[in-house]
Parts: C-alpha cells; sequence; structure tokens
C-alpha cells in the first residue's frame, strides 16, 4: 500500500509540474513574462510561509547562515529561474521547456563538481554531462538556421533557467544552515517574488487591465500558484523524504510526458523529431551520471535511505 501511494502521488506530482508549463504558456497570453511569475510567487510564498509556521517550530530564519541560504534559494531557484524561464517560454513551446529544464539535475552534477574540484566526474559522468548538453543543443537547432531567431533565443533563455536552478541547488546544499526546508522555500519564493518584482518594475513591463478578468488568465496564475507551486512542494518535501533524492529527481523525466499531452490536447502543440531526440539524449545523460545511486535505490528496500551524490 506505501508504494501504491507513492507511486499514485508521484504520478500527481508529475502531472502537477508538467502541466505548470502548458499554464505558463496559456498565461503568458494574457501577462507579462516577469511580472507573471512575480505574481504566482506572491500567492505561493504567502500559502508556503502559513504551512511552514504550521508545521515547524523554525518558521522564520535566524542568523547569517540561514538568511544566506535564502538569499541564495529566493535570487537563484525563484527569482532567475522562473524570469528566465516565463521570458524563454515566450518563443518555445510548452513541452520543449520541460525538456529542458529536465536537464537540472544533471547540470547540478557539474555545479557540484565544479565546487568540489576534488571530487572530479568520472569518464561516464563526463559523457553523461555531455550528452544533456548535446541534447540541449539538439532541442535548441533553429527552424530557419538563424542561430539569433526568436525560438532559438527561447530555448537557450530556457536552458540558462535549468542553470540558474541547478547552481541554486549546489549552492544552498554548501551553505551549513539547520534551515527546514519548507522555511527555506517559503521565505525564499516571497523573496524571489519581490526581486522579480523589482526586475518587471525595472523592465517597464505592461499589463493589460483585461487579464485580471479573463477566465484564462487568472485560471492559468491560480493554478500554478496554488497547485504546482503550494501543492507540488508540499508532495514534493513529503516524496522526498519517502523515495529519497535520486527516485524524486525522476519526477524531472515523467513531467514532460504530461506537458506534451496536456500541450496537445490545450494548446494544440506538436512535440517534434528533434524535441524528443533531445529528450532521450538528456534522460541518457542522467541514467550515466547517476548510475551508481540508480542501482543503490532500485536494490534497496522501499522508504529506505538513497544516495544523494551527484556522480555516484
Amino acid at each position: 500500500m506505501s508504494r501504491a501511494r507513492n507511486t499514485g502521488l508521484f504520478l500527481v506530482l508529475a502531472a502537477a509540474w508538467g502541466t505548470a508549463f502548458v499554464a505558463i504558456s496559456a498565461g503568458l497570453e494574457h501577462f507579462p513574462p516577469v511580472l507573471f511569475a512575480a505574481l504566482r510567487y506572491d500567492i505561493a510564498g504567502i500559502l508556503m510561509l502559513a504551512y511552514a509556521a504550521y508545521a515547524v517550530d523554525d518558521w522564520y530564519p535566524t542568523g547569517r547562515a540561514e538568511w544566506a541560504v535564502v538569499a541564495v534559494g529566493a535570487t537563484l531557484l525563484i527569482a532567475a529561474y522562473h524570469a528566465f524561464l516565463f521570458v524563454g517560454q515566450q518563443h518555445t513551446t510548452a513541452a520543449a521547456a520541460a525538456i529542458l529544464v529536465s536537464l537540472s539535475p544533471v547540470l547540478t552534477t557539474g555545479f557540484a563538481r565544479l565546487l568540489m574540484p576534488s571530487d572530479a566526474l568520472s569518464a561516464l559522468g563526463v559523457i553523461g554531462v555531455g550528452l544533456g548538453l548535446v541534447g540541449v543543443a539538439v532541442i535548441s537547432q533553429p527552424e530557419t538556421g538563424d542561430l539569433f531567431a526568436p525560438d532559438v533565443i527561447g530555448k537557450v533563455l530556457v536552458f540558462c533557467a535549468a542553470a540558474a536552478f541547478a547552481l541554486g541547488s549546489v549552492l544552498t546544499r554548501r551553505i551549513d544552515a539547520a534551515l527546514p526546508i519548507e522555511t527555506m522555500e517559503a521565505w525564499s519564493m516571497l523573496g524571489g517574488a519581490l526581486l522579480m518584482h523589482l526586475l518587471s518594475l525595472a523592465l517597464r513591463e505592461p499589463i493589460e487591465p483585461s487579464a485580471w478578468t479573463d477566465p484564462q488568465a487568472l485560471g492559468a496564475l491560480g493554478y500554478l500558484a496554488v497547485v504546482a507551486s503550494a501543492l507540488g512542494f508540499l508532495l514534493y518535501f513529503d516524496l522526498l523524504e519517502r523515495l529519497g533524492a535520486v527516485e524524486i529527481n525522476m519526477v524531472s523525466y515523467v513531467a514532460p510526458i504530461f506537458t506534451a499531452i496536456v500541450g496537445w490536447l490545450y494548446l494544440g502543440e506538436v512535440v517534434d523529431a528533434a524535441t524528443l531526440g533531445g529528450f532521450l539524449l538528456i534522460a541518457l545523460g542522467f541514467v550515466l551520471v547517476k548510475r551508481r545511486a540508480i542501482r543503490e535505490t532500485l536494490g534497496r528496500t522501499p522508504g529506505g535511505d538513497s544516495s544523494t551524490g551527484a556522480d555516484d
């Protein structure tokens, strides 16, 4: 029963995060990108802070190390990641964006090893990271032969989003702070939202008043804030404790399936051969990078601990 429950929640999380990319594409028809991302985390941050105050004793950061981890989370995991993602997704499909973001676990390995030179990647680990980057190149190839075409720039920006998230993941783990993850996420969301509001003002993003009454715009915003962010992260916390880091990382490779299906049904987007080929290369790169941890995960009992090393 526990295994069935975990599998069910895993699929719910993959569906919530996969369909989030479709909601982003739908909302971008009404909201400017950075402001849209900021509004999402205004709501999600308040919901997460309320949950943190309920669920943990240390619901606000204290001390330099705890505020440092929140600052990194706000800047890289929330603001940089979502600003790049939302701006980039204006010029690419939801499925392509979801697949490019799935590179994050592979990039996390690369950043971890760059910041820890004594822990060099093995030969297979290097090949895995390389395959992931080749997958990005395959997906990002220009449709018109122009390297500066909007679709190419959009995919490059989404890649930058994945890189920002990966770097933020490594840096937050390197800071010695005993801050509950719920607290870190809540304050990072609020801080990231503030940074994105400032960026939106600097960019002088306009907003149409009709967006505040359009059902699709409000539905996309509500879905992203409540389902994909607040509910999604609560499921993530639960599954991270039950499954371990390696198994939960696999959600990055199941989510694009939901993105592709819902994107086709709701937005009429079609996944081309290049996008599919790039996804397979990125997934193969992840398997090579995490090969030992995957073997250990498959061999352990359900609910047991798992290795979280980068190149296992």
